[in-house]
């Protein structure tokens, strides 16, 4: 590894356990995002050859915006770790395509202790800000099943700091268990709140279950919450996120305003919340991320950034991704204002021109036809 790698690694942790209520100023982020740069750019051969490409490297770097930012898609094609690196505590792989396996993205993690602190206040902050801690009950798969799924990875590290508990419901092929309509009694027996955590997909299958007869969900706690994530990837047909959440709370008895959407990306070790908890539904639409983690939005063609409050192709640059590659172009489209993030959903149509550009660049610099 990098010989910075480990002191770096150790400064972002701690860091990162002071909390995610605190912004960074300006400079502090700059600071550690330079650090991080030059990680990147002098271990990762692949990284490297784009920044040199555009002529910027940690010797006439005037600003952190100006880091070459990597297309999500490039994941697909390469790996980012550092080249003298062995082998990874983790791969995490993004869902599968048409195309097959091969065109799945993956995220090589050399140290999961990054991804586990970068992860952990914010969830607390977005989903438990007023409990040390609630049984957890999951639509996301054991990490044991699923190994190289970050969410459920990310769940799993979370119940093992936060959770009284935790039922797993649905396995890696997305059967239901066969305690799925207990564990909700026994739940709801103990008239403690709980944490219900599942993706988009997940709960509409669990809606649509219980309109059949099937066994699903069933009433919880008051003062329980749901985190609900992921989209309807793989689904037959979508649903309005108002019939989702209506028909979540039809089944649970958990009102809107305790259902909270987070965003996240396999190829990104640190996510976003809504902070409908903390501010109810005046928080519904927006995703705060954590102090490590900047969001920009961009012109589709240009790259060059928009005005607050104006869409445009978001582009992430997270701290957590020291391991990686820290600069990550997406084609998600949202505004940013005051640092919050209001999404728009996928860019529609075909890749998004400085996107296709991006990556043309990128794979030119490495050699790639």
């Amino acid at each position: 590894m990098h010989p910075r790698f480990e002191e770096t690694a150790a400064i972002l942790e701690a860091r990162f356990a002071e909390g995610s209520a605190v912004p960074w100023t300006d400079d502090a982020f700059g600071s550690h995002a330079f650090a991080v740069f030059v990680v990147q750019y002098e271990s990762c051969s692949v990284y490297r050859s784009l920044c040199d490409a555009r002529g910027i490297t940690p010797a006439n770097l005037a600003a952190w915006t100006d880091i070459p930012a990597v297309p999500a898609t490039a994941f697909k094609y390469f790996d980012f770790i550092d080249d003298g690196a062995g082998a990874p505590e983790a791969t995490f792989r993004t869902s599968g395509t048409t195309r097959g396996d091969e065109a799945r993205g993956r995220h090589l993690v050399p140290r999961l202790s990054l991804y586990r602190a970068a992860l952990l206040a914010p969830l607390r902050a977005a989903l438990m800000p007023d409990r040390g801690r609630a049984r957890f009950i999951s639509l996301i798969p054991n990490p044991v099943e699923v190994p190289d799924s970050s969410l459920s990875y990310m769940v799993g590290a979370a119940a093992d700091t936060l959770a009284g508990g935790i039922d797993w419901l649905v396995d890696a092929a997305g059967a239901w268990s066969s305690e799925t309509e207990a564990v909700c009694r026994r739940a709801a027996a103990t008239g403690e709140p709980v944490v219900l955590l599942g993706t988009a997909l997940a709960f509409q299958h669990a809606i649509e279950r219980a309109a059949r007869g099937e066994p699903s969900l069933g009433r919880l706690p008051d003062g329980s919450r749901v985190m609900e994530t992921g989209g309807f990837k793989g689904a037959t047909r979508h649903v309005s996120r108002d019939e989702l959440h209506g028909g979540i709370t039809g089944l649970t008895g958990i009102p809107a305003e305790r259902i909270v959407n987070e965003y996240g990306m396999t190829e990104l070790l640190s996510q976003l919340w809504e902070p409908v908890l903390v501010e109810g539904l005046a928080g519904r639409g927006v995703h705060r991320p954590a102090p490590w983690l900047r969001v920009r939005a961009l012109d589709p063609v240009t790259l060059h950034p928009v005005p607050e409050g104006r869409d445009g192709i978001l582009c992430f640059f997270d701290l957590a991704n020291l391991g990686s590659v820290a600069h990550v172009l997406t084609e998600d489209v949202g505004s940013v204002v005051d640092g919050r993030v209001r999404l728009r959903g996928r860019a529609p149509g075909a890749e998004p021109r400085g996107c296709s550009r991006a990556m043309d660049e990128l794979m030119s610099a490495a050699g790639q036809p």
